[in-house]
């Protein structure tokens, strides 16, 4: 059987839309978090998208994620606001946070939102594009249940750590998202389903040595047994580890430390989840004409793709040009979806009470299909 089943957007949009209102969100809170979802596997990143909806179910079920939630700003400035997100679903918490850092940059120039005791909130760079699509620089970070082990450490202390920045520009925005560790623990998920070893330099066992197990990897991150993932540089200064933490640590402090919330390494235990998030929006007018800076980005970038290619190379990408091209293949062509994914999306259909062969039509599963909700 192949690893992989394609489906339309339309397809995956409706089943997300269905099934997140059968869980109690109302129709427009289901469309936010389905919007959110989707986005990252058009951009092509598949640890977020429905690889993620496992995590979302669980977290319902085990009252982390309480649907009838509602955020509130608990301090505020005009450039500032604190959101407690009272254990909420994360995609409807920060999309009402950035919203807010939005209202706030246009009226003074720029805003900070911090948030605490939310959840997962998906890609990041969702909501930097949120800020950049409405014409300011938009920034946006996330904490999360610790997986990164610190330089010279064997114990997660920091999670992976998101720093995610968007800023207008022709003909692509400016669209960076990436962790601050070398991998995030999604993409050690997608390892674990398709049964492969993890590539050196990724992760670490318990006793903070090399590990490609990604199976033991994320059993004692769970369990905080020790090990996990390495920052961004891997594990050595001479590598640059040292870098890959500092930047885990600048998300943090956007995070947790700002908005008074749990650090990392508190998060995610005695069944409260407990996510930090920040959200930056810079409207570019304070700095002069918004429409000459555009300009000036986009005459950089377009240098930048122009500029003298490696031997053997053909292209120069900047960032956030392969997503806009992964967008336009995807939604004509389809997003293709791992077979366990699928295994988990029909076990979630059958939990809030609708047919998955209406959606997802009549999948065969063989003995090696495994579903995160075993």
């Amino acid at each position: 059987m192949s690893n992989y089943i394609r489906y339309s957007y339309k397809e995956l949009e409706k089943f997300c839309n269905d099934c997140f209102n059968k869980f109690g969100f109302t129709e427009d809170e289901s469309r936010i978090i389905t919007d959110v979802l989707l986005l990252s596997d058009l951009y092509g990143i598949e640890s977020h998208g429905m690889q993620r909806l496992a995590r979302y179910h669980k977290g319902i079920e085990k009252g982390l994620i309480k649907i009838d939630a509602k955020p509130e700003i608990v301090y505020e400035t005009p450039v500032s606001a604190v959101i407690e997100g009272n254990d909420g679903m994360g995609q409807l918490i920060s999309h009402k946070a950035m919203s807010i850092a939005i209202e706030k940059a246009k009226n003074t120039g720029m805003a900070i939102v911090t948030v605490r005791n939310s959840n997962h909130f998906g890609i990041a760079g969702y909501y930097a594009k949120m800020a950049c699509d409405a014409g300011l620089l938009g920034m946006a970070m996330t904490n999360s249940e610790a997986i990164m082990v610190p330089t010279f450490g064997r114990l997660a202390m920091l999670g992976s750590n998101p720093i995610a920045v968007a800023m207008p520009a022709e003909p692509y925005d400016f669209f960076f998202d990436a962790s601050t560790t070398v991998v995030t623990r999604g993409k050690l998920e997608i390892y674990n389903k398709l049964n492969k070893p993890l590539p050196e330099g990724w992760a670490l066992d318990s006793k903070g040595k090399g590990s490609s197990d990604a199976s033991d990897v994320l059993k004692n991150i769970v369990a905080k047994n020790g090990g996990g993932i390495m920052p961004l540089g891997g594990e050595t200064e001479q590598t640059g580890s040292h870098k890959g933490y500092g930047y885990g640590m600048f998300c943090e402090i956007f995070c947790s430390i700002l908005s008074m919330g749990l650090t990392s390494n508190h998060t995610h235990i005695g069944g409260k989840g407990g996510t930090c998030h920040g959200f930056i929006a810079i409207d570019p007018k304070v700095f002069g004409d918004p429409a000459a800076i555009k300009e000036h980005l986009s005459t950089f970038l377009k240098e930048l793709r122009e500029s003298p290619k490696s031997e053997g190379q053909t292209r120069i990408y900047t960032h956030g040009e392969k997503e806009i091209f992964a967008k336009a293949d995807r939604l004509q062509n389809g997003i293709d979806v791992n077979i366990n994914t699928v295994k988990e999306m029909f076990d979630m259909c059958n939990y809030v009470g609708l047919n998955p062969v209406d959606y997802l039509g009549d999948v065969k599963f063989d003995n090696s299909t495994e579903s995160s909700y075993n």
